[in-house]
This record gives structure tokens, sequence and C-alpha cells, in this order.
């Protein structure tokens, strides 16, 4: 049966359909099953439809090769809404319900033609999910409406798991978390309320693998992309495209679908899951989490540590094959090389003995390399390393001998134990350049490493190292120079730690470190900051190789002398551990900045996030390395990994200035009011460390590990800072907007008093005279009564039925209008003030008993000024919660002229709250007699309201859901609609009198 892997990938109704063969690497071109799905996708795209992948009707003889149907819902709109993504769901559910039901109708119109075959007909499909797919497609899976064991195996490439990318959505953060809390019910034995045994885990067949773009991938960060806490580790994994076996890349967003080695790769794993006697995926859970482990897992371990290496999965016991007769052995072992590589002792010429604890090889020489365990191991250098570019097995092979002699001569019990298999495969870099065949201007980089740690070699005296002769090629150019060095070497010697403060350090002073000849091979960097917080710049300058006695070359150096030491040398390697995005390896590394995708010093990170990064050079070469924190790279890193904390600590500021303007009196601007939140200590430490301590007394009710303190206390600080210029810049920008546009209101006004008499004037006066009378009707002046009315209504319309940012945008308006207003009211009177001082005093005479006085005149300003002040800083907390919903708005406007849903209850309900906070809050702000509730026998006034509110926003900011900060402000604009409904049942007016609703 010839398997083919269907890909449809949705960009809003464009489709693109790939077929990948199983019978080889190369894309299947073009065949009757990749024509009809793009015939059908062709013509839905040019009549503007969604094609459905359900109608699709397919010939019989195609009919059973539909295995894996792969849901990529990346799209611009889908990512951001949660009404969007239910959709998607529905549909997912759906199709596979049409792909299992055509495999039951192809079955049964080939039964009816006689051509019926025997077999079990297929009851599940494999989900293979790209972005905000993934999750859909885990959303697929416990969908009440799925079939049983419809679907068992989940794929993900660069999907977010824990949380969206930008939580700002509430609906979308809700469906998020019920999804999540259904999936970690799944793999929980069902019991009824008084324990008693129902059934197993729901889904306990079920295998999820996700697969991480990296540090390139800059729209979903490998943390959102684990698995920790919804799939447990017997039922799926996380593993980064950096640290995938014949992979080894990372790749930005959209490349993780087309880079050809990451797609040979999955598709060799989703073929090896079916059985091959069945043509059925595997059932076993753990055969299938077997296979994805095998196929995508390097052999390098994902954390490294000299001191404590794994125990080796052979024994040393245990005998192994012959060196000398290895075409048909008996017993395997692990670590034995395939039968299919034949070598005799008769290939290898005369052995060497290695009287050095490192030994190089230049050449395919067809000799054996003898060294003595004991000898070259003392003094501590008990561990063995050794990186080459020659293939395992067919260029070159590592035993262990009991002791000297032939394998034939040793007894029955002292075999000779191959430990070739365990050299794992690095990614190579480029490949050196030959000026003329057989010519070599640089050494060739490593391609394999070897690592045998002390309690390996035990019961071993001698190493050897085979290599083959080099082959016989006529009519092509000959391979490349071979390379291959070992060492026994001491752990501690290569090992180099770096602080804190040294690396914050190097940001202005980079940290040079001269590496002499004869130093160890491997060199143990240990950073005590996460490199995903500080990158590094890391460079490395060849100074000497043995030329010159002088030692160490000068910075400038020889250039005739760095070219023969590229051709001696070895290309340094790093191999960079880390704890959240696993494995990175940077091949040539002469030039590089060393980056991980972690997230440190989140709420949710445990203990100390460091990176270790392995070194790999030649130790006949010195080197002079430079380090320095790459302060570019690291501020985007920083913007990048904590927005969205960012976003939730700008709307706690905001709170917070709000607090403020609830507190003093006169009203201070919302400016004013940031400033002076951010005085040292006080209010600054308060509003900072004590969000802190409270997550962390709450990872203590919770029994979770506490964050890094320090790191956690530093980040929280910065995102705070960060957060405080933002919304200053954001006031400063609409201040200058509404000043603007205030001056030039006036202007205008004033200008227009000049042109009186004017033909033009006489024209706009006639228009204006209309107007009023279309002003007098009854209609209009009762709608001029309740000027608050239409706004409102409307606002609450659009939010409900329509979408909530529709809403929010006319209580923005609303919000404008009335600082507008008080501004021009504001420089009228300062104005006419300023003319009738200036007529007094030019008349000389006194006001008459009836003007206004000054004390009136100062009253009405301040009022204005509390008015713009108090509307103003409204506006900016409104603007944060609009800006919130417009990725999902961007959603709702693409999505126009298709299939419309209401908006979900849940942002309704909340931008309704919002809509009724920005109309009512600047009624009990300016109304300072209104009943406040009391709570143990202490009023609580808006400015404790807004405090908490602040507070709660902060912690939402440090769960990476910000989204919460919304259900905060709807919770602030229910409070401020319950006061005005109480001080209208009561009758209670701005100075204290109950409200005479009679007239006299």
């Amino acid at each position: 049966m010839v398997s083919k892997w269907c890909t449809v990938y949705n960009f809003g109704s464009v489709f693109q359909v790939r077929s990948l063969a199983a019978e080889s690497d190369r894309a299947y071109q073009g065949g009757p099953l990749e024509r009809t799905f793009y015939r059908e996708a062709h013509l839905a795209s040019e009549e503007g439809g969604i094609v459905d992948m359900a109608d699709i009707q397919l010939p019989n003889q195609y009919a059973n090769r539909l295995d894996w149907f792969a849901v990529d819902l990346e799209g611009e709109h889908s990512a951001m809404d949660g009404r969007i993504l239910e959709e998607h769901t529905e549909y997912v559910v759906y199709a596979i319900h049409r792909i299992l039901d055509q495999y039951k109708e192809s079955h049964d119109a080939r039964e009816s033609d006689g051509t019926a075959t025997t077999g079990s007909l297929p009851k599940s499909v494999i989900l293979i999910g790209h972005s905000m797919g993934g999750f859909v497609a885990r959303a697929a899976t416990i969908h009440p409406r799925l079939r049983k064991s419809a679907v068992e195996t989940i794929l993900t490439l660069s999907s977010p798991h824990q949380a969206p990318p930008l939580a700002l959505q509430p609906s979308l953060g809700d469906y998020y978390n019920s999804i999540n809390q259904e999936w970690q019910k799944g793999y929980e034995v069902q019991t009824t309320r008084t324990g008693r045994y129902v059934s197993g885990p729901k889904l306990s067949n079920v295998v999820v693998v996700s697969i991480s773009g990296g540090y390139n991938d800059y729209q979903v960060r490998s943390k959102l992309e684990s698995l920790d806490g919804i799939v447990p580790p017997t039922h799926g994994f996380v593993i980064s495209s950096t640290s995938m076996k014949n992979v080894w890349l990372s790749m930005e967003h959209q490349t993780i679908l087309w880079c050809n080695q990451l797609v040979v790769q999955v598709s060799h794993t989703l073929l090896s899951l079916v059985d091959s006697r069945t043509g059925q995926p595997f059932p076993e859970t753990q055969k299938r989490l077997a296979i994805f482990t095998k196929m995508l897992h390097s052999e390098i371990p994902q954390s490294f540590n000299w001191k404590r290496q794994p125990q080796s999965s052979w024994s040393t016991h245990v005998p192994a094959k012959d060196v000398k007769d290895t075409a048909v052995p008996e017993v395997h072992t692990l670590s034995d090389c395939p039968s299919s590589f034949h070598w005799n002792d008769d290939i290898l010429e005369r052995d060497l003995y290695i009287q050095t604890t490192t030994v190089t090889i230049l050449a395919m020489d067809g000799r054996r390399r003898w060294l003595d365990i004991k000898n070259l191991g003392a003094n501590g250098k008990s561990h063995f390393i050794f990186v080459t570019n020659l293939a395992p097995c067919s260029g070159v092979r590592v035993h262990l001998w009991p002791q000297k002699g032939k394998s034939s001569d040793l007894p029955a019990g002292r075999r000779v134990l191959e430990v070739t298999s365990k050299m794992v495969q690095i990614p190579a870099g480029p490949a050196p350049r030959q000026v003329e065949p057989g010519s070599q201007t640089e050494q060739a980089p490593p391609s394999a490493v070897l690592h045998l740690a002390p309690e390996e070699m035990n019961g071993f005296r001698f190493l050897t190292i085979s290599v083959a002769p080099r082959p016989t090629i006529s009519g092509r150019p000959p391979p490349a120079t071979s390379m291959a060095v070992g060492q026994f070497f001491n752990p501690d010697e290569g090992k180099i730690e770096f602080s804190p403060v040294s690396m914050l350090l190097s940001i202005h002073s980079h940290k040079d470190i001269f590496l002499k000849e004869d130093h160890p091979l491997a060199f143990n960097l240990s950073f005590a900051v996460s490199l995903g917080l500080l990158p590094v710049s890391f460079s490395l300058k060849t100074a000497g190789c043995g030329i010159k006695d002088s030692g160490i070359l000068d910075e400038a150096g020889d250039t005739g002398n760095a070219k023969l030491c590229k051709l001696r040398c070895f290309p340094p390697v790093a191999l960079a551990w880390d704890p959240t995005s696993g494995l990175h390896v940077f091949p040539n590394l002469y030039s590089e900045t060393l980056l991980v995708d972690s997230s440190p010093a989140l709420w949710t990170s445990t203990g100390t996030e460091k990176t270790t990064v392995i070194l790999l050079l030649d130790p006949h070469c010195a080197y002079k390395a430079s380090i320095a924190v790459s302060i570019t790279t690291a501020a985007s890193r920083f913007c990048l990994l904590y927005f969205s904390q960012i976003i939730g600590f700008c709307v706690a500021v905001i709170f917070f200035a709000l607090m403020r303007q609830a507190h003093a009196r006169p009203i201070p601007s919302i400016l004013k009011a940031v400033e002076s939140n951010l005085r040292i200590p006080f209010p600054f430490l308060p509003f900072v460390l004590v969000p802190i301590m409270f997550s962390m007394f709450f990872s203590f009710l919770s029994s979770q590990p506490f964050p890094p303190f320090s790191s956690f206390t530093i980040v929280s600080i910065i995102c705070y800072l960060l957060a405080n210029g933002i919304v200053i810049l954001l006031i400063l920008v609409s201040h200058l907007g509404f000043y603007v546009a205030a001056y030039l209101h006036v202007f205008i006004k004033t200008r227009w008093q000049l042109w009186e008499g004017n033909f033009g004037f006489l024209f706009l006066q006639w228009f204006m005279n209309l107007s009023s009378r279309f002003l007098s009707l009854k209609v209009v002046r009762v709608l001029r009564a309740n000027p608050l009315f239409v706004p409102v209504s409307v606002a609450i319309i659009l939010s409900t039925f329509v979408h909530p940012a529709l809403g929010l945008f006319i209580l923005l308006l609303s919000h404008a209008l009335c600082c507008h207003s008080s501004l021009c009211n504001n420089a009228r009177k300062k104005e006419s003030d300023y003319r009738t001082e200036g007529n007094s005093l030019s008349q000389q005479f006194k006001p008459k008993p009836g003007s206004p006085s000054k004390e009136n005149s100062s009253s009405y300003i301040q009022t204005q000024e509390d008015t713009f002040h108090l509307r103003h800083g409204l506006l900016v907390l409104h603007l944060l919660a609009t800006l919130m919903f417009v990725p999902s708005l961007v959603s709702w406007l693409q999505r126009i002229g298709m299939h419309q849903s209401f908006p979900r209850f849940l942002d309704s309900f909340l931008c309704i709250c919002l809509i009724l906070h920005g109309i009512y809050s600047s009624e009990s702000l300016l109304n300072s007699e209104l009943p406040f509730p009391r709570i143990m026998g202490k009023e609580v006034r808006l400015n404790s309201i807004y405090l908490f509110a602040g507070f709660y926003s902060y912690l939402s900011g440090m769960a990476l859901a910000p989204y919460k900060a919304l259900y905060a402000m709807g919770a602030v604009g229910i409070i401020s609609f319950a006061l005005n409904i109480a001080q209208a049942w009561t009758g209670t007016t701005r100075f204290g009198r109950r409200r005479h609703w009679h007239k006299h």
C-alpha cells in the first residue's frame, strides 16, 4: 500500500496542496490525487469561498490513501479570536468524520464491484497542525461530537499550547484555559464523587508531539509550545528543530512548513508510524511514542554535565562482536556497527602506539591507533573525547580492549567492546573550498563527536581508533581532507564560569580569554544568566598553532601563519544547552551571537535557568576569545519575551494613576499622577514589590516551585519601568493632540467673529439658522437633554451584536469630545476673563454687582480642568482596552462576506462594563458625597478600588495573561454604575442634599 501525506494549508481562501510520496524523499509531483485536490481548491479559490476537504470526491483507487490530515489555521484572521477558533474546531471534527466515511464508502463501492480487498478500515487519522492549527487539533480531539478514538496521534509545528502568543482577548484566553483543563482531566482516571472507579483516562491512547522553531520564531516562543501540565511525559514531548536529528536549524514561523530537512524527517517519521503488516498506525501508545523519540531526537543529550553522564546503555561485561569477523554475527549489541561494514585486520596497516594524551589524524591512512587508558588517563584526565569528520563505521571505528593483542587470542570472557555507534552526529559547517583537486585551504569541520566517561571505560586497558584507507574513486575529485582529534582530558581544566556581574560588565568592555596551545579539547562555559535573556557576542581568533616559538601571536598576526593554522586546526564548534528550548549547535564558530530561545524570570519559571555551552577547540592551536553581551539583541529579545507582561503592567500603571486622581483634590493631570507614582522609595517600591510578594505567596499556596527571586524581581521592575514609559509616551501624544485641536478650534472661532458682515459670513449664518430649526425639533431636544443616551445605546448595540471593539470606539469618541469641549471652554473662559480685566483697567470702573466674580471664574476654570484630566485618564485606559481588541477586530473584518456569528458573551459583557465605567466613573469621582460601602467600619472609595484593580492587572501581567486586566476594568465599571444607581435611589447630590423630584 502506497501512503501519501496530503497537506492542506489554509490561508483564508487560498489553499496549497502537497503530497509527499512514501517511496522517496522527493515531493510527489502532480499525481491524480494531487490534481484532484488542486482542481477543487483552485475552483473554490476563484469563487472566493473555502474548499471543503470532506466534499472532495476522490477516485476509489486513492480513497484509502488519505492517512494524515494536516491542519494549518495560521492566518491573521484566526490567531487572535476565540470564536473563529471554535468554528475551525467544528470544521476539523466534520472533516475527520467525512474522511473516515470516505474510507467506508470507497470500500463499499469496491465491494459492489467485486474488487474489495481484505483488511480492516481505518478508524483514526493523524492530525498535523501548524501554529494555531495545532491547538485546534487538540481542541478537536476532545470535542464532544468527535467519534471515539478518531484521533490518537497529533503532531504540531510551532503551535502555542500553553497560551496564545498575545493573550489579549478574554474569550480567547478563556477558550485556551478550558481546552487545557479538559486535556489535564483527560489523562486522569475517571471516578465518581465517592471515589469509585468508572473508566480509564479518556486520552490514554493519544500521543502529542510538539516541534518548536527555536529562537528564529518571533511569533511563538518555545515556552508557549511546551506540553508541561497538559500532556504527561508518557504520552508526548516537545522538541526544538535545533536539536532534531538531521535538521539542527532554527527556523522562522512560516519556514517550518517548507524547510526541506524538517519536511523529510517528519515525513519519514509519519511513515514509520504505520505498521507494514496492517497498513494502519500502531495502536500501542508507547510504540508510537518510541518511534517519535527515535526518529526526531538526536543522540546528543538534552542536558550536559561531564560529571553526571547517564550510565551506558550497554554493559562492559557483555561480550561484543569480534573486531576481526563482523560479517555474520550471532548476537548483536547496541554499540556494534551494521554487518554491511566488514573490516578485517589485514585492511589495517601496522599499528601506531600513541604516547601523548592528544591523538591527531589528518588522513585516511588505514592504520589503527592504540591508546593506553591507564597511563594517558592518569592525573585526573579520565575522560576521553573524540571529534572527527570521518563517517562512523565506514570511515572510523573505536574499540575498547581489555588487553593488547589480537582479538582471536583473547579469552572468551574478555572480548572487545565496540563503541563506534555511541558517536553522535553534529551538524557540520560548510565544507572547505578546494583550489585544485586534492588541495585544501582549510581543515574540514567535525561532523561527529564521541565522549567516554571513566565508568564507561572501566575494566578496559586500551582504546583503539581504526581508520579506513582512503577510497579510490576514478573520474571524481578526491574527497575533502580528513580529520580526527581525540584527547584524554580533565573536565575541571576546561571549566569557565561567567557570573551575572561579569556578563553585565562585558556590555561596556569585552572580556578576553587567551587559550594557549595544548589546552583541553572541550571547554565547559557556564553562563549564570540565560543566553535567552542576555545573548552573548562570541568571537574566536586563531593566535597560534605551534608554527612560531614565540607562543601566542599578537592580535594582528601573520596572514600566512593564519592560513597555515586554518589548514591544521579544525573549525570550532559550540553546543549550547537550555532547559527550555533544548540543544543549539553553532558550527564554524569564529564570530557568532550565542542565543537560545529561553524565557527566564517568569512566574512559571522553575529554578535557575542557566545556559551551558560546550566549546570544542583544536588543542593544537592557541585562540583569543572575546565575549560581550549584545545589548541590541538583548533589548529586542527582552521586548519579544515579555511583551505580554508589559501590556498587563501598562494597565496597572493607569489604574495606579487613576487612584491618584481619585484621591487628590483638585484632580491632577494623568501625567502628573503617573510621575507621582514613580517617586522612590514611596510609592514606587510598594507598587512593584507587593504584587511580587503576592505571587510568591500564591506559588506557596498552590505548591508550585518558586521562580528565581532575584531575576524575577529585576525583570519585573524593568517591565514596570517600560510600561510607565509607554504610558507616558501615550499620554504626551494624546495630550499634544488635544491641545492642538483646542487651539485650532478657538483660533477658528475667533476668526469667525472677525468675518461678521462679510458675504461668506451671511451665508454661514443662514446655514446656522437652518440648522437651529432642526435642533428645535422635539426629538432632537430630548436627545440634547440626555447627551449620553445616544452614544451609550449605540456602543452597547455594537458591542453585543457586531464586535466589542466598535462599541469601545464609540466610548473613545465620547471621551475625546468631552476632553476637547473642556479644553475649549477653559480657553474661552480664560480669554474672556483676560479681556474683561483689560477693559476694566482701560475704562477704570468697578464691575457691576451682578457680574461674575473672580472666585466664580476660577471655580469654573478648575471644574473644566478637573473634567479634562479625569476624562483624559479614562481615555488612556480605555484606549489600551480597545487596542487589546484590535487583533480580534482585524480577524472579524477579514471574514466580512463569510459566515458571521455574534461575539462571545464574555467579550460583549466586559465591553459593556467598560462603557459603563467610562460614562459613570466621572460622576463617581467628581461627586465626593456618593454613598460608598463600608467594610469593617472603613469606607471603601474608588481610589481603593483602583488600587486593587492595579494590583490585579499587575499579577495578570506576570502570569502572561493581560486579558485578565479587562476583568478588573469590568469590575470597576459595575461598581461605578452601582454607585450612581445608589445615588439616584437615595437622591443624594454632590452637596449632600436630597434631590426633589417634583416641580415648584
